[in-house]
């Protein structure tokens, strides 16, 4: 069986993460959605609410077996952790592959039996950012265009 691990935090998840997942499910035959513990970031939403997320906007996903997966440890041994072989990650702009081309290369000498698969974002969707579509929100824009409906509630909610 092969596994692949896509990992983020994913806060909130959105449109541009849902693509990459869709595609990522034509690769393995078990996508775990590693949602990140990542204090250093601070994330809007709590870690059961972006876990709750992710499996409400994956549930239509059914080419292969979800399973979303909490983690904080090291990427590399999340994946140890999960059985993965294949570790998905999503590029959008030169700036994102300088930082994933150091990571492949740590994570390689650290386990070199797992690989580091890349899938170049759809053209509609290499500017969203979880990033930007918050600030957007917290200042009363709209979203739509970034993330499910479900999660510009969520947003605006939060913001309110």
């Amino acid at each position: 069986m092969r596994i692949g691990l896509y990992p983020g935090t994913f806060d909130p998840i959105t449109l541009g993460h849902i693509d990459i997942m869709e595609r990522a499910t034509r690769l393995v035959d078990r996508l775990v959605i590693g949602v990140a513990i990542n204090r250093d970031k601070k994330p809007l939403f709590s870690l059961e609410e972006r876990v709750e997320m992710v499996r409400a906007e994956t549930a239509h996903l059914n080419r292969c077996e979800i399973v979303v997966h909490p983690f904080e440890n090291l990427l590399i041994d999340c994946a140890r952790d999960v059985g993965a072989q294949v570790i998905v990650r999503g590029l959008r702009a030169v700036t994102d592959f300088e930082y994933e081309f150091q990571m492949v290369g740590m994570n390689r000498l650290m386990d070199d039996r797992i690989e580091t698969v890349f899938l170049m974002a759809d053209a509609k969707r290499q500017a969203i950012a979880s990033r930007l579509v918050k600030e957007i929100a917290r200042h009363g824009g709209d979203v739509t265009k970034f993330v499910t409906p479900a999660v510009a509630d969520a947003l605006e909610h939060r913001y309110a």
